[in-house]
């Protein structure tokens, strides 16, 4: 959209984004990238937009604050300390990390000023429009043809979307286990803290909704399936250079 926006002379202002502090580094550098671009063309550069603590402080250190969550989480002998993992139905990270920021931050500028808020929902997402701009779905634009238009102009996130089937945050329990395994892939030090803020989780909260990184599935577990699935596949490529090897003699 941003891109589209500039090439066809639109006015632009302002461009927020919000930074949960838990995007890929590829993510990082694209956006620095699109930073200096935006400089470049408008004088102008991204608007980060960060919650003061940040993720880790918000799962695990937030102190409860309204009596029914205190009272609940006493009954249960929970922590009444973080939020815990999060979940289908408690989305706190959405929340708390990207749209009370940019919705605070546009409230803000539209006390202030005749205010045209654009957002970048392509045109097969439906479920998404409200009630501002969005000049994607205006141009007809799907999500995979915003992605080939930001390939073809050099945007490519330093591969993620070769890999993953959406870049959200790494650590997010909402997504498929594929994409973890993937994720154990492609970039093992991100796993690897995975793993640690699992097990903080696990110790603070219990087996629980709230300490559990997926419905049966902790992320140790998920590291020893994919271990084994690991161990099979050497086996298998070991056996198949034997065989190779014996019809080769």
């Amino acid at each position: 959209m941003l891109l589209l926006m500039l090439e066809r002379g639109m006015p632009i202002d302002m461009v927020l984004t919000a930074d949960t502090g838990m995007e890929f580094p590829e993510m990082y550098a694209h956006l620095a990238k699109l930073d200096e671009h935006l400089y470049h063309e408008r004088g102008i550069h991204l608007t980060m937009l960060r919650h003061p603590k940040g993720f880790e402080y918000l799962m695990f250190e937030e102190k409860k604050q309204k009596p029914s969550s205190i009272e609940n989480r006493e009954k249960l002998g929970i922590s009444l300390y973080g939020n815990g993992w999060p979940g289908v139905k408690v989305r706190w990270c959405t929340g708390q990390l990207k749209t009370h920021l940019i919705n605070k931050e546009v409230n803000r500028l539209k006390g202030k000023y005749q205010v045209l808020h654009y957002i970048g929902i392509a045109a097969d997402e439906p479920k998404r429009i409200k009630n501002e701009q969005y000049p994607l779905v205006d141009w007809g634009i799907t999500e995979a043809e915003a992605l080939r238009i930001c390939y073809d102009r050099g945007y490519d996130w330093g591969g993620l979307y070769e890999i993953y089937h959406r870049c959200s945050c790494w650590c997010c329990p909402l997504q498929r286990i594929d994409e973890l395994r993937k994720l154990r892939h492609h970039h093992s030090e991100l796993w690897q803290k995975l793993r640690e803020m699992d097990q903080r989780a696990i110790e603070q909260f219990g087996h629980n909704p709230l300490g559990q990184f997926k419905k049966d599935w902790t992320v140790e577990r998920l590291e020893q399936r994919f271990a084994a699935e690991d161990a099979q596949i050497s086996v298998f490529l070991c056996a198949e250079k034997e065989n190779e090897w014996k019809r080769n003699r």
